[in-house]
């Protein structure tokens, strides 16, 4: 599914109205047809009336619309303009007239606190994807009051005061129920904290074609039907050929842990063959090695001088035990021994398959910069920093990083091109050709130690098996979260929750 900015929404809607010949009027009509659908859904049983607060925007007249289908079926409404009826415009006027025609109640807000005993739900027809900076007077005024109400809440499009690019939200912004997102997800309603203040989203379709987001060139999607099956080819995922053997399903070699962290290898490990490579080699410091026999996967002790670490190991060791292998991961649980650039260049130079880097393994790219030459390379790289190690490859900070996820890695991606794996609620994957993914399943179980080891070996599993960087690193997080959230309901309290429960659930 599309995921788009205020901008791509606009020219999405110029070119439906405009080019292919939808009327505006009609888009309205239909999309406040969907909101009093919601509405119903939502309001279902409660005694009382309805509250339409309307903005002079079209996300206003969305909500006129919706008021009066409402009180076709029967409910209760009263319109609570924010300013003036007089101030509408084009199509919103419309339906002001339309409204007024047909005697729909109404007040226009006057400053004065608003009384919300008898009402049952409130439909937040504020502001829109229009909007520009924090809601001021009537808006900010209506809004509080609606969050204070203790009623449930119903917004149009998106909860007024809410960024529909970022997610940032103003102060205040609507804490709605539930979202009714029109034609496409926004941004904002994917990324936190928006995705928290939106309640749970419903899109709903109003005739907007599909094409036209194409048209649009929007190239952020939410990871769903039908992406999940044509572009990340789940289907291939789920089912083997009968005559398929180990080699057909990749080797993944796994460099990972140390003598303070081996258990993050071991999870990288299992997760590589729980995601279906037919055979995963494990490397590790020789004195480590002994140690962890009797493991799945296979093992390769590599000389460290009987000190259990990395800082003896010598790179072109480990590159050497990647040839003809299908995918490496280097870093989980490997130590800062000695943010050791000419190690990863070894590696990077020295191989010629998929490479995943995650954990300490970022750390020593980030010291080496994201300019240096010898980062360009033929096969894929990925990288799944979290937002502390995001920050310290973009030499900016974790709150630079939060404040657009999704812009944070488009820019990262296309610069390095690399593929970008920034870890968090909603996961963002982009590609170096400028297109972003944000996944939507996962939950706060899964903040825990290790469960980033385990996504790191799925995406590598994944790219020995013969994905692309891309598709891989969408498809394994997806796979990731999709294990997660089946874990956390086997659990009674997702705080219970640990890495190895996301692998049992693969």
């Amino acid at each position: 599914m599309f995921a788009v900015t205020a901008e791509e929404m606009r020219r999405i809607d110029l070119h439906t109205i405009q080019t292919v010949g939808i009327p505006a009027l009609m888009l309205m009509e239909n999309a406040g047809r969907a909101v009093a659908e919601e509405g119903m859904e939502l309001f279902d049983g409660r005694r009382g009336a309805l509250a339409v607060l309307a903005g002079k925007g079209n996300n206003g007249g969305d909500g006129l619309v919706a008021a009066r289908h409402l009180i076709e079926a029967g409910y209760d409404v009263k319109i609570i303009y924010a300013e003036s009826p007089e101030s509408f415009r084009g199509e919103a006027a419309i339906q002001r007239d339309i409204a007024s025609r047909l005697g729909i109640p109404y007040e226009v807000y006057d400053s004065s606190s608003i009384d919300w005993r008898g009402y049952s739900g409130i439909i937040d027809a504020l502001l829109g994807t229009g909007s520009r900076g924090a809601p001021r007077e009537a808006y900010a005024a209506l809004i509080g009051s609606a969050n204070l109400s203790g009623l449930p809440i119903l917004s149009v499009d998106l909860p007024s005061g809410l960024d529909a690019n970022t997610g940032q939200v103003s102060d205040p912004c609507i804490r709605a129920t539930r979202t009714v997102a029109l034609a496409f997800t926004k941004r904002g309603l994917e990324q936190y904290p928006g995705a928290e203040l939106a309640g749970e989203v419903k899109v709903r379709y109003i005739g907007i074609p599909q094409k036209a987001a194409a048209e649009a060139n929007v190239r952020t999607f939410r990871i769903e039907e039908p992406l999940l099956s044509r572009q990340l080819r789940l289907g291939d995922y789920r089912l083997r050929r009968a005559d398929s053997h180990k080699g057909t399903y990749g080797h993944v070699l796994v460099a990972a842990g140390s003598r303070s962290m081996s258990g993050a290898g071991l999870l990288s490990a299992k997760a590589a063959l729980r995601g279906g490579s037919g055979l995963v080699t494990w490397a590790l410091p020789d004195r480590l090695a002994e140690p962890m026999f009797g493991q799945e996967a296979m093992l390769a002790g590599l000389e460290d001088e009987q000190r259990g670490d990395w800082s003896a190991v010598r790179a072109d060791a480990l590159a050497q035990l990647a040839v003809g292998k299908d995918a490496l991961l280097f870093g989980p649980g490997v130590g800062r021994w000695a943010q050791d650039t000419a190690f990863l260049r070894t590696l990077w130079e020295g191989t010629d398959c998929p490479l995943v880097l995650d954990a300490d393994a970022l750390n020593i790219l980030a010291s080496a910069g994201d300019a240096a030459a010898w980062l360009k390379r033929g096969a894929p790289v990925v990288l799944t920093p979290h937002p502390g190690e995001m920050a310290r490859l973009t030499g900016s900070s974790v709150p630079i990083v939060q404040r657009d996820r999704i812009e944070t890695a488009r820019r990262y991606a296309a610069r390095t091109g690399m593929t970008l794996v920034l870890k968090g609620a909603r996961t963002v994957i982009a590609d170096p050709e400028g297109s972003v993914y944000v996944n939507p399943t996962g939950n706060a179980g899964m903040a825990t130690g290790g469960a980033g080891d385990v996504l790191a070996g799925i995406i590598a599993s994944l790219l020995a098996q013969g994905w692309r960087g891309p598709e891989a690193a969408a498809l394994g997080t997806y796979l990731h979260g999709a294990a997660g959230d089946r874990a956390a309901v086997s659990r009674e309290l997702p705080a219970s929750l640990t890495a190895g429960d996301i692998i049992d659930h693969l």
